[in-house]
């Protein structure tokens, strides 16, 4: 028999509204026309193919370290146990920092505002994310309010902290 779900009913519809948001984004993101605005030159557009690349293999490489921890719902589940090492010693949320370069990438070749205005909406909502992702992760680890006073949240370098 499996065993009961902890979380409370209302944490369970949050998470999973932050999750379609994010894909309904990401799709957005995709099928918005390309724009006219401007052409991206041939020197920007490698480096955002090079950051589109990295920024999966980033997903990958953070995905792969949480083993059957791994979730779509910022949630722990079962299987979930603290991670600070690997990508994690440098950032609380490698998985969310490989998707914004890569959805970044695609918006800047696109030529297109609509783009940038999804991916602006896709940056506000991983924030938001994250942030109540790691209220969750504080109440299930108890070290991890030290990890995040000292890891930066998206981008190695930055502030840490909240």
């Amino acid at each position: 028999m499996p065993e009961p779900d902890p979380h409370p009913p209302s944490a369970l519809w949050t998470s999973r509204a932050l999750v379609t948001a994010q894909f309904v984004l990401l799709i957005a993101l995709v099928l918005v026309p390309r724009g006219v605005g401007w052409l991206a030159p041939l020197w920007l557009r490698v480096i955002a193919g090079a950051a589109g690349v990295a920024g999966v293999l980033i997903m990958l490489l953070g995905g792969t370290a949480l083993g059957r921890g791994l979730t779509a719902a910022p949630l722990p589940n079962a299987h979930a146990q603290l991670r600070t090492g690997g990508l994690y010693r440098f950032v609380r949320h490698p998985i969310y920092s490989g998707l914004l370069l890569m959805a970044g990438a695609i918006a800047v070749v696109s030529g297109s505002v609509a783009r940038l205005v999804v991916f602006a909406a896709l940056v506000g909502l991983i924030n938001v994310k994250a942030r109540w992702e790691e209220r969750q992760l504080m109440r299930r680890f108890p070290g991890y309010a030290a990890y995040a006073a000292r890891t930066p949240r998206f981008v190695p370098g930055g502030r840490p902290g909240r």
